[in-house]
């Protein structure tokens, strides 16, 4: 009986590492993404103009597709491209909150800087990968 406990449990937790391991990805990518809008000129140039619909609370559950929209709005921007592993990752992650979607209610927002944006970004990675475990 313990053993089949046992096998149950590993087998649950193999299931649940690539999700973390996916949460630690998209971080460390949207990271890199913070650090190039900071060192490469071009792309803070073209930051410098683009704003963002930022909800003005990353933990109100009614602004999940506010923060879905903001990072379609920075994946169509041309300087992301050299990021689109990042928007594919994401995207696995958008489809498995997807169901969440349909009782969401008003959510407050504000056009911020892009790079704002992608900071409440990290925060509510961090946040859904806490919810995931």
């Amino acid at each position: 009986m313990k053993t089949h406990l046992y096998l149950l449990l590993l087998a649950a937790s193999i299931s649940a590492a690539p999700q973390i391991i996916n949460m630690a990805e998209l971080l460390t990518l949207l990271q890199q993404m913070l650090e190039a809008v900071a060192n490469d000129s071009l792309i803070n140039v073209i930051f410098q103009n683009l704003r963002i619909e930022t909800p003005d609370n990353i933990h109100d559950v009614n602004c999940v597709s506010t923060i879905f929209e903001g990072t379609e709005q920075l994946k169509t921007n041309p300087a992301m491209k050299k990021f689109s592993v990042f928007f594919h990752k994401f995207e696995r992650l958008k489809q498995s909150l997807t169901p969440s979607l349909a009782k969401e209610g008003k959510c407050d927002t504000e056009r911020r800087k892009a790079t704002i944006f992608i900071e409440k970004l990290m925060t509510f990675i961090r946040r859904a990968s806490r919810n995931m475990r």
